[in-house]
């Protein structure tokens, strides 16, 4: 067994799939041209350091702390595919962001900023059948230095891994952003990028954003 598919079979050993709280669409192979493979981008210097503890696809309630997370909820969805639209069932799904004062769960972030410890910084899920995934997390803010993203690392059910970011659609910042603006391909610059729209059908006050990962 070869590294990688030892990491995936022990992430897939801990993590349940996501209950979904909505339908997600049927997943079928596409027709015509090939999908555009998900933009690979940098994990940054605060990928967690520490699994342990809350780590499931809730991200605005941390088990043990009274508080819920600060800022607006946000219903993150989406599918695990290849590039001829099959979904990857079983594929392992991880993102991580700051919370709502712009702190990173993680020892080497050492902002002025109070951390939130009523966010949870980091969740995992494993995408079902349909290569659907869902978490529950905030609306991302903006840093100093950066437009409000989201990191993801994905490993699909043969391996394969991808590490990217997540931007908000309509962003100003995003014109600002190193990162953002280094992917020159308008298609993959799309595919990266996402509109948080109102969802009060879901929860009253949230928002709700759509990211399909394509992988190689």
């Amino acid at each position: 067994m070869t590294a990688r598919r030892a990491t995936l079979a022990a992430l897939a050993a801990g993590v349940a799939t996501s209950a979904l709280p909505w339908p997600l669409r049927p997943a079928r192979a596409t027709a015509g041209p090939a999908r555009v493979p998900t933009v690979p981008q940098t994990a940054g210097p605060f990928y967690p350091v520490d699994w342990s503890g809350d780590t499931d696809h809730d991200l605005v309630v941390v088990r043990g702390e009274a508080a819920r997370a600060l800022g607006r909820v946000a219903h993150l969805r989406g599918r695990v595919l290849d590039r001829d639209g099959q979904p990857l069932a079983g594929s392992i799904v991880e993102i991580w962001q700051c919370d709502a004062n712009g702190r990173y769960r993680h020892p080497a972030d050492r902002g002025a900023a109070r951390r939130d410890s009523g966010f949870q910084g980091r969740g995992r899920a494993r995408a079902g059948d349909d290569g659907g995934y869902a978490f529950r997390t905030i609306r991302p803010v903006p840093y100093p230095g950066r437009t409000p993203h989201i990191h993801f690392a994905v490993w699909g059910p043969d391996g394969t891994q991808l590490v990217t970011q997540l931007y908000v659609a309509g962003e100003t910042a995003n014109e600002r952003d190193t990162l953002y603006n280094s992917i020159r391909d308008a298609r993959q610059r799309d595919g990266v990028t996402a509109r948080f729209e109102p969802a009060d059908r879901i929860e009253p006050g949230a928002l709700v954003a759509q990211f399909d990962i394509v992988l190689r």
